[in-house]
């Protein structure tokens, strides 16, 4: 499976897989549906309504709906964090490669180039690139240094069952806001662990930890990485909950 890595700002790696040729004709295919639906509608109620334009009228939203079309990826992309309608129901998005949300600049040159990927070469340009490059980029990513990734890790938190075992030794908690914290938050967070030494997965250890310090209200001492930080947070809450 191909993915890219991108290293956070705990210096944590993060593999975030990228989306496949397959998910994004979906996404296309589907984006294309959905404005083929908007024209069948608008067909339908000028229809029902008995609203007649004269020719002018007819080039005006022609002309309307066409700037909408084109500039769809773009508005899209810019505004909804790198997701058009399509992209969102396939659960990817458009992702930097250096790991941050693409600049203005980045979208931009992004859409300019779906000229080059499907109008002059009739879609195959885009096919054929994405087809063969490591990380699945079309010409327009190459230029933009963007990708497209899965929004979904490959692990599902709900599939995590843990009991953790009560510590016994004696020290100081160094989060006692764990007490904040449930069974269940801990079992979780144990488990995942658990499968990052299984299967290496940095990014849910990483989703992990931001839930985790949110939950408790607190953030991760610079010292710390995100899987030393899941480590002592199990470990003062076995040592609180078996005082208690």
């Amino acid at each position: 499976m191909n993915y890219i890595s991108v290293t956070t700002s705990q210096n944590i790696t993060i593999d975030y897989d990228v989306a496949g040729v397959g998910e994004r004709i979906a996404a296309r295919i589907l984006d294309f549906a959905i404005f083929f639906a908007v024209y069948l509608l608008f067909i339908i109620i000028v229809s029902s309504l008995g609203l007649i334009f004269n020719n002018s009228g007819n080039l005006t939203l022609l002309v309307i709906f066409g700037l909408l079309f084109v500039f769809y990826d773009l508005l899209c992309e810019v505004f909804f964090n790198g997701q058009s309608v399509g992209k969102r129901v396939l659960r990817i998005k458009v992702i930097s490669l250096d790991g941050y949300q693409p600049s203005l600049s980045q979208y931009f040159l992004r859409w300019l180039f779906r000229f080059v990927d499907f109008t002059i070469t009739m879609q195959v340009g885009a096919l054929v690139c994405a087809a063969v490059t490591p990380s699945k980029q079309r010409i327009g990513d190459l230029v933009a240094g963007t990708t497209l990734i899965k929004t979904v890790p490959r692990t599902s938190l709900d599939a995590v069952v843990f009991r953790p075992q009560v510590a016994t030794e004696d020290y100081d908690p160094l989060f006692p806001e764990v007490a904040q914290l449930n069974d269940r938050d801990v079992t979780l967070i144990h488990e995942v662990i658990g499968n990052f030494s299984k299967s290496g997965n940095n990014m849910l250890v990483y989703k992990m930890a931001m839930k985790a310090k949110d939950t408790m209200g607190i953030q991760i001492p610079e010292e710390m990485d995100e899987l030393q930080f899941l480590r002592a947070i199990i470990k003062d809450y076995n040592y609180i909950t078996s005082r208690v």
